[in-house]
């Protein structure tokens, strides 16, 4: 069951993570019994095959830098960027990554978070929106909307689902500054990241973007070539 929840069969997203079957309440409290645990140790528990081992070391990095001086935070972030290739499915970056990058970053340059935005690596991808998640927390929603542009356009649907999200927690604080971005790119956006975004919105409103929104359909043109139009409202 978890294999197909998380998508790891051949040639999907998480090709052959190994699940355990622990579930996430006891994965916390394992990770707050062993948050002494060197840093040296965590991070090859995150390097572990196993799913559930990584999460608990992601689980344990949060605990330490909570906890830890501004020269240790840095160093755990640090440690959080030289492994994103380990932190390989959407709960391991959902659960982690405004904890640590975001909080980091939110009075810092944020520069590292455009790079990971354009990261042919997926969950580079995903740590860049979702870290954006502590900067809205806090009503700042300027970069996140600046990577949700460079997003926009992304093709992988993980990608539209965190971008959709992320705009949706705008509109939750500011619906002006989600609405505007709607605005500019409904027509072109993912329809799954367009159905995230504007999911809370009164049916009557979120009816007038879907159908507002353009759809790219293959007509056959009549001498036999092929030819794109876009329709509005199918």
């Amino acid at each position: 069951m978890l294999r197909r929840f998380f998508k790891t069969g051949p040639g999907e997203y998480a090709e052959g993570d190994i699940f355990l079957g622990v579930t996430v309440p006891a994965l916390r409290k394992l990770a707050k019994q062993f948050q002494g645990l060197k840093l040296r140790s965590v991070v090859e528990l995150l390097r572990s095959p196993i799913h559930e081992e990584r999460l608990t070391a992601l689980l344990i990095l949060i605990l330490k830098y909570r906890k830890s001086d501004a020269d240790h935070k840095s160093r755990i972030y640090r440690i959080y960027l030289e492994n994103t290739r380990y932190i390989n499915n959407w709960d391991l970056v959902d659960v982690t990554a405004k904890h640590i990058i975001g909080d980091f970053l939110r009075d810092k340059d944020k520069s590292i978070l455009y790079e990971l935005a354009r990261s042919p690596l997926l969950w580079d991808r995903r740590i860049a929106i979702l870290s954006t998640f502590h900067f809205i927390e806090n009503d700042q929603f300027k970069d996140t909307l600046k990577i949700a542009r460079l997003l926009v356009s992304d093709r992988h649907d993980l990608i539209h689902k965190a971008v959709g999200w992320m705009l949706r927690e705008i509109g939750k604080r500011d619906l002006e500054a989600e609405e505007k971005f709607l605005k500019r790119h409904h027509r072109t956006m993912p329809r799954t990241m367009l159905r995230y975004a504007i999911e809370k919105f009164p049916e009557s409103r979120r009816q007038m973007y879907l159908n507002k929104q353009y759809t790219q359909t293959l007509h056959i043109a009549a001498k036999g070539g092929l030819r794109w139009r876009s329709t509005e409202g199918m």
